[in-house]
């Protein structure tokens, strides 16, 4: 038997940013799960399309997946489209960069924002 997305949702809360102590779910960088069997694909963003770390979390993504039984085939997407923006952060990701000192502002997005 194979993963269920809400399971996959849950692997994925443990994959930090590396250069934030935050969890990509948390940060909303995960635009979407799907599952079919055993095979598992994962939609991510990132807050820039020149972010560093943006192989360093598409390999950890795999890798805890494939660890898992039930799993077959990982698939990671890179989307850009909606842009990330501050609004995508969950609560707990505004909480948690505050011990840190930084701020993240959030807006509304608007037309001229993209």
């Amino acid at each position: 038997m194979g993963m269920t997305a809400d399971q996959v949702w849950q692997v994925l809360q443990a994959v930090e940013d590396p250069e934030l102590p935050v969890s990509i779910v948390d940060l909303g960088l995960v635009r979407g799960v799907q599952v079919e069997g055993d095979d598992v694909t994962v939609e991510v963003t990132f807050t820039a399309m020149g972010c560093p770390c943006m192989e360093w979390i598409q390999e950890d993504i795999r890798a805890r997946l494939s660890r898992l039984p039930g799993v077959g085939r990982v698939e990671v997407r890179v989307v850009w489209d909606p842009p990330w923006t501050p609004m995508d952060m969950r609560p707990t990701a505004r909480e948690a960069l505050a011990r840190y000192g930084v701020v993240a502002r959030a807006r509304a997005r608007s037309r001229r924002d993209l």
